[in-house]
């Protein structure tokens, strides 16, 4: 079973402008704040919705596959980020999860319904961290 709905825009900006009205702001807003923190992760459509940079992969099938460094995903109830980067063993998203303000957070998704409960420097550094050192 898949958990994503499968993205049907073919560029960046017509996926920001298929966000809701109610979301659009946070999406646009997330997507330059992404480009800024981690610049070198070029953004481009992803089955999921927009990812930034890739990354190979193993899958459970042993195919090796390309993966977003950091997705950007609305979904239903919230705006969500994947960030897949380890450091020093630990799920970056993990390591930071207490510092980043009043979201839900998963081994690497940071589920987001107010912009204004994001710690903003915090965020920033763990894209800069998935810059850095991208993977699972």
């Amino acid at each position: 079973m898949n958990m994503f709905k499968e993205t049907k825009t073919k560029t960046v900006r017509e996926y920001v402008a298929s966000v809701p009205e109610e979301r659009k702001a946070t999406v646009g807003f997330l997507h330059k704040f992404i480009q800024t923190a981690a610049p070198s992760l070029k953004p481009h459509i992803s089955s999921i919705g927009v990812g930034y940079g890739s990354f190979s992969y193993k899958s459970y099938k042993k195919e090796i596959l390309q993966w977003p460094v950091i997705g950007l995903v609305n979904q239903k109830n919230y705006v969500s980020l994947y960030v897949c980067a380890v450091d020093g063993g630990e799920y970056v998203v993990e390591k930071y999860a207490k510092e980043l303000g009043k979201v839900n957070v998963g081994k690497s998704c940071i589920r987001i319904k107010k912009l204004g409960d994001v710690n903003l420097p915090v965020l920033k550094k763990v894209l800069q961290l998935a810059e850095k050192k991208p993977g699972l």
